[in-house]
């Protein structure tokens, strides 16, 4: 997966992957080891608000396995590791079958999990409707200094092309 990567443990205690060829300088401190970079992480979304985010009770689900579906001949024919997870109080159902692995497939059917009840619970407060908006400022913002600079070439060009009949005027007198 990290091809030219080497994973370090950052400042913070999570494990990090460091590109050697983009990482010339690290960012921290060399480690012992001088093919490990320890390089610190950068949060993205701190202006994210995770006080919402609701918390999974394992007493609130029910998970079973199944045969899962689509390309990968015998191996998704004979195993069963595609997981069903369902949230009772909500009756809110996920079907996950991303990885081989039924262990994997668990985990990350508790994250889409998460984020449907995120959505449910919270509407426009939870994390897809905090990002969403977060884009969508960027996204005006990026529209917005696209026009100046459009404004900005335009009045440009209209100085040149006055400039230009001012000039050939002043050489015809």
């Amino acid at each position: 997966m990290f091809q030219n990567c080497y994973r370090a443990v950052g400042l913070l205690g999570r494990l990090v992957a460091a590109d050697y060829n983009s990482v010339r300088k690290p960012v921290a401190f060399m480690s012992p080891k001088p093919h490990l970079f320890v390089t610190s992480q950068r949060y993205k979304h701190q202006q994210l608000d995770y006080s919402r985010y609701p918390k999974l009770i394992e007493e609130e689900l029910e998970e079973t396995f199944t045969r899962g579906s689509g390309p990968g001949g015998q191996a998704t024919n004979k195993t069963s590791n595609c997981v069903l997870l369902r949230h009772i109080p909500t009756n809110i159902i996920v079907k996950c079958h991303i990885h081989r692995s039924a262990h994997k497939n668990r985990q990350e059917a508790r994250k889409i999990l998460l984020d449907k009840l995120d959505a449910h619970f919270n509407g426009e407060f939870s994390i897809q409707a905090q990002l969403k908006a977060i884009e969508g400022k960027k996204s005006a913002e990026r529209k917005r200094r696209q026009h100046k600079l459009q404004e900005m070439k335009q009045k440009w060009k209209e100085r040149e092309q006055q400039e230009t009949v001012d000039n050939k005027t002043t050489d015809n007198n």
